[in-house]
């Protein structure tokens, strides 16, 4: 037995009128998220440089520290959290000033959010690596002490990287506050 036709349905009438609605706040998203700038000059300068520093050198902090039984240990938890909330926000502000995004966004004091964000870097990182040092013994654990030991050393040298910063932050947040 042989299934029935299929019953043809008539064409539905196609409308020829288009109507289509755009808010101003979509239509200003779309014309200014259309082109992204990027900022080849910022990593050439000082300030570009430190940034690379430190998002190199603290990825070596909180890897070296990682890869041991940090966990056993509160002061070492301290010293990872300290260097992966800081490198994290770190390469957002890398992002941030490569790709001029600073610049669609004037409502936010860049020069006082810099200074902020490096000066509390700077101190918090100068605990986390003061900590690290005091707490790299041979007698706690012989096994991971060269990568502890390690660690601690470029925890003071990111920490030097964002009081250059800390001071560049500075010098730009008093030129634009005495203008």
């Amino acid at each position: 037995m042989e299934p029935p036709p299929p019953l043809e349905q008539p064409p539905r009438p196609r409308s020829h009128t288009v109507t289509t609605t755009s808010s101003s706040f979509t239509a200003n998203l779309s014309a200014s998220s259309s082109t992204l700038a990027y900022d080849r000059e910022f990593l050439r300068t000082p300030p570009g440089l430190l940034m690379v520093a430190e998002i190199i050198l603290g990825l070596l902090v909180w890897t070296l520290i990682a890869g041991t039984e940090y966990f056993l240990y509160p002061a070492f938890g301290w010293v990872m959290f300290v260097a992966v909330f800081y490198w994290v926000l770190t390469v957002f502000f890398l992002i941030i000033y490569m790709t001029m995004t600073y610049t669609r966004i004037p409502q936010v004091p860049w020069t006082t959010v810099g200074l902020c964000f490096n000066g509390s870097a700077f101190i918090l990182y100068l605990i986390a690596a003061i900590v690290d040092a005091s707490s790299v013994t041979k007698e706690l654990d012989s096994h991971n002490y060269n990568s502890w030991a390690a660690s601690s050393f470029f925890a003071f040298v990111v920490t030097s990287c964002y009081a250059g910063n800390t001071y560049f932050s500075f010098i730009s947040w008093r030129s634009r506050t005495l203008q």
